[in-house]
């Protein structure tokens, strides 16, 4: 047998030519393919001859019968293709929401509890509290209230004054007085037309008092160790006046609500508003406050239940309001206790009749605003949401 008979004979189950490519019928590279179609095809199996894929013929549609149903047992692929973009195609689409570069979502502007229908519901700095918590009181129906009393001819329609206090947009601040969610002095207020005094008015939307007055300041400060509760000190010693240096209230003349002994961390209220410090200070209103206390582990069981039942001090009975273990640590020991009590050093001085003094105390929050992530020493401006809940939860 010749050379060329014997590289062609199929006892040759090599079948290579002289180049040393493999030509045999079942490991052949169709049309200059290395291996795709014919792997696909035949399962890496020789025996099978490879076929080319039929070309792709595309449907026929008569613009007749385009708006026809298709018939019974048709492929959906052969439906009405739809002209909607595919989501994936959107930029970000498949970022999770809240990731840079998600879409971000459409604004419901005219559904309930929408950011546009809440009462500063755009705002862009401070807390959103969620609704505001107030005591519920008997009011008579809206059709005995006497609207032409609480209007001002000389004064500004009252859609106008909330939209400049950053309420809302002026429609949006229409609907909220057409839907009854707005207070003029205690009176609700359904009518379009009323005209008010923006100087000696009190306004409240769902609850939230709205600050006109734009001379009045609302603070938040994160004392830190060390620092005294003054504005100035005699002794040289740190205190608040230091950390407004760089604040544009600087020269204003402001109020700390509350003290907080140098050795306690946290937060501190400070304000021009005399009235707010007034109530937030005064016993009656019992605005709670929020501790974290460390102390030296293990922490027995029944201890808190002693706190809460009360323990007696040199100046009476003290309770704090709950008791939670936050988190324990061998020797360490992380507890949260709520209190309205403002007497001084109340906290420092209930764990010591415990048996468990205290090894370091941060006040995270008073009534309804709380320090959250605030960097300590660092002093921000309240939210007029977040002033609007404080005032509230005093009755303003």
């Amino acid at each position: 047998m010749t050379q060329a008979g014997r590289q062609g004979s199929p006892r040759n189950g090599s079948g290579r030519n002289s180049s040393g490519r493999n030509t045999s019928q079942g490991g052949n590279f169709a049309g200059g393919s290395r291996g795709g179609a014919a792997k696909r095809g035949s399962g890496f199996s020789g025996d099978r001859p490879h076929r080319a894929p039929k070309p792709r013929e595309e449907r026929f549609i008569d613009p007749d019968q385009a708006g026809a149903q298709p018939e019974r047992g048709a492929s959906d692929k052969a439906a009405k293709p739809s002209s909607r973009k595919p989501a994936a195609r959107k930029p970000g689409a498949k970022k999770a929401p809240g990731t840079p570069g998600a879409p971000k979502p459409k604004a419901r502007t005219g559904a309930p509890g929408a950011a546009a229908s809440r009462a500063f519901g755009s705002e862009r700095f401070g807390q959103n509290l969620g609704p505001v918590r107030r005591p519920s009181r008997k009011k008579g129906p809206r059709g005995e209230v006497p609207q032409s009393e609480l209007h001002d001819a000389d004064g500004v329609r009252l859609q106008k004054v909330m939209a400049s206090a950053g309420v809302a947009s002026r429609r949006v601040c229409e609907e909220m007085i057409a839907e009854g969610r707005v207070e003029v002095d205690g009176q609700v207020v359904t009518e379009l037309g009323v005209r008010v005094d923006p100087q000696t008015a009190v306004i409240h939307v769902d609850g939230l008092r709205i600050q006109l007055d734009e001379n009045l300041v609302y603070m938040v400060f994160n004392k830190p160790k060390g620092v005294v509760s003054t504005m100035e000190d005699p002794d040289g010693r740190p205190c608040i006046s230091d950390f407004l240096k760089s604040n544009k209230n600087k020269g204003e003349r402001l109020f700390h609500v509350g003290r907080l002994d140098v050795a306690t961390e946290g937060l501190l209220l400070l304000t021009n508003d005399g009235e707010l410090a007034n109530r937030l200070t005064h016993p009656s209103y019992e605005v709670p406050k929020t501790y974290l206390v460390q102390v030296r582990g293990p922490f027995p069981q029944g201890v808190g239940a002693q706190l809460k039942a009360g323990v007696e001090l040199e100046d009476g009975l003290a309770a704090v309001d709950s008791f939670r273990l936050v988190d324990s640590t061998p020797g360490h020991v992380l507890i949260e206790v709520v209190l309205h009590s403002g007497k001084n050093r109340i906290v420092r001085r209930m764990f010591d009749a415990v048996g468990f003094p205290v090894q370091r105390l941060v006040r995270v929050k008073v009534g309804p605003i709380g320090l959250g992530d605030q960097r300590q020493g660092s002093i921000r401006n309240l939210g007029k949401q977040e002033v609007g809940h404080l005032l509230a939860s005093v009755g303003l």
